[in-house]
């Protein structure tokens, strides 16, 4: 029987990355299931057996990107640091190089950065939304310790630190995954202490 589930296994994940494969190469609305079944190696049933359409297989694409990603910041969380916001540096610096290394991640991010949520998509927007206001909040978590610890102003806004580290990254990796100048093995360190710099400028001000 455990051997049956880890085929199972092997045969959800083969699907998963070659719908990222024909979604990247064909769109989303370009695609079929016997495109992925094919490019899989399985039969068409078999993608049936696991998913019930192409945008099912999407969200679990967003699942497979989303999950692992807040498991990540919830396991470095339960580390009591001094300093948060260095904590926080570090992480998202050792998250950014860790994707440098992932290509099928990075394929997978480009479709959703790039999804306009139409069609069949449509549902998905505001439960992926909704996944995004999760990790936000626990980026927010590592600014609320520092005002804790005193090591940030009660007067910063956290939400807004937040907003502001999140379009940052949403923005260096639209430009690694669409551009040819960011390379994050050795920008990654620069350019977040460069950011972080800036943040803690802010938070003197405030």
């Amino acid at each position: 029987m455990r051997k049956t589930k880890e085929d199972a296994q092997k045969t959800r994940d083969d699907i998963l990355q070659a719908a990222v494969k024909i979604f990247s190469e064909k769109g989303f609305f370009n695609s079929t299931l016997d495109d992925i079944a094919q490019s899989a190696g399985v039969t068409r049933g078999a993608v049936y057996w696991h998913f019930k359409n192409k945008a099912e297989i999407f969200d679990a694409l967003h699942a497979a990107l989303h999950e692992p990603f807040i498991e990540s910041i919830l396991a470095d969380l339960e580390t009591d640091s001094a300093h948060p916001i260095v904590q926080l540096q570090e992480l998202i610096i050792h998250l950014l190089r860790q994707f440098a290394d992932q290509p099928g991640k990075q394929n997978t991010t480009r479709l959703f950065i790039n999804c306009d949520y139409s069609g069949v998509l449509a549902p998905f927007k505001e439960p992926h939304k909704a996944s995004k206001r999760e990790s936000l909040a626990l980026f927010e978590a590592y600014f609320k310790r520092a005002q804790k610890k005193g090591d940030l102003s009660e007067e910063a806004d956290a939400e807004i630190l937040t907003l502001t580290l999140h379009c940052f990254i949403k923005g260096l990796l639209t430009e690694y995954l669409n551009g040819d100048i960011i390379d994050l093995k050795t920008h990654a360190r620069p350019l977040i202490a460069q950011l972080f710099q800036g943040l803690h400028t802010m938070n003197a001000v405030t």
